[in-house]
C-alpha cells in the first residue's frame, strides 16, 4: 500500500477529521486504488497519529461508500462504477438546485462579482486545457453556492455526493464542458434578478447534463434523466 509523504497536512482540525480528509483525498486521486486493502497500522504511521482516529475515519469512509470493511478480515477501497453518474448527480443536482433558491433572495452584489470572478478563471482554465484547474474553479463557484445557503444539511449531503464527483472526474466519468461556463453566468444573471426559480432550474441542470453526456451514444440512458427530459 505505497503512501505519499510529502503531502501537506492541515491544522486545527481532529486527529479522525485530519485521518478522513487526508484518506479520502488519496481514494478520491487514485493515489490508494480500487480494491486496494488498507492496513491502519501503516496509516496511521504514515500521518501521524494512532490507530483509532484511523479506525474512526475508516468507519465513516465506509458508511460514505469509500471503502468496504469485512469484519475480521480487513477493509479495502471501493471500486468505481461510471454509471453511478446516474445515481450520483440526481440528488446532488438537487441539493445545489433548493441551494440556489434558497441564495437567490439573499445574495449581495460583492458576492455574486466573486462567483463571477470564479467563473471567469474556471473559464480560462477550461479553454487552456488545464482541466485540473477548472475543476477546483467549478468546485469553488458551487460551493461558495451552497454556503449561501446556511443549510448544514444540505451542506454536508452535498459535501459527500461531491467527493464521489470528483472520484468520477479522477476516473474520466465527468468530463467538463464549455457550457458550464454560460451556466455559470446564467445562474448568477438568475441571482441578480431575485429569480429563486430560475437560479434552481440552471443549476439543476448544469449538474445533470454529465449524465446525458456521459450515456450519449448509448442504447438507454437512465431513467431518472428521461424524465428531466420530459419536463
Amino acid at each position: 500500500m505505497p503512501i505519499p509523504s510529502n503531502y501537506s497536512s492541515p491544522t486545527r482540525v481532529s486527529a479522525k477529521d485530519r485521518a478522513f480528509s487526508q484518506i479520502q483525498e488519496w481514494i478520491i486521486d487514485g493515489t490508494l486504488q480500487p480494491k486496494e486493502k488498507l492496513n491502519d497500522a501503516d496509516l496511521a504511521k504514515a500521518l501521524g497519529v494512532s490507530r483509532t482516529p484511523i479506525r474512526e475515519a475508516l468507519q465513516l469512509l465506509n458508511v460514505q461508500g469509500f471503502v468496504e470493511m469485512f469484519p475480521g478480515v480487513g477493509t479495502q477501497v471501493t471500486s468505481v462504477n461510471p454509471e453511478d453518474i446516474s445515481k450520483i448527480l440526481p440528488p446532488l443536482g438537487v441539493l445545489q438546485a433548493l441551494a440556489a433558491e434558497l441564495a437567490a433572495p439573499v445574495i449581495s452584489q460583492e458576492s455574486i462579482n466573486i462567483l463571477r470572478d470564479i467563473n471567469h478563471k474556471f473559464a480560462k482554465a477550461l479553454m487552456a486545457g488545464d482541466t485540473f484547474s477548472a475543476l477546483k474553479q467549478d468546485e469553488k463557484f458551487h460551493n461558495i453556492i451552497i454556503d449561501l445557503a446556511q443549510n448544514p444539511y444540505i451542506s454536508n449531503t452535498a459535501s459527500m455526493l461531491q467527493a464521489h464527483v470528483m472520484r468520477l472526474y479522477y476516473n474520466k466519468t465527468i468530463i467538463l464542458k464549455e457550457r458550464s461556463i454560460e451556466e455559470h453566468e446564467d445562474i448568477l444573471k438568475a441571482f441578480e434578478e431575485k429569480d429563486r426559480e430560475k437560479a434552481g432550474n440552471i443549476a439543476r441542470v448544469n449538474w445533470l447534463r454529465a449524465i446525458d453526456e456521459y450515456y450519449s451514444g448509448k442504447k438507454y440512458k437512465p431513467i431518472a434523466n428521461v424524465k428531466k427530459n420530459a419536463q
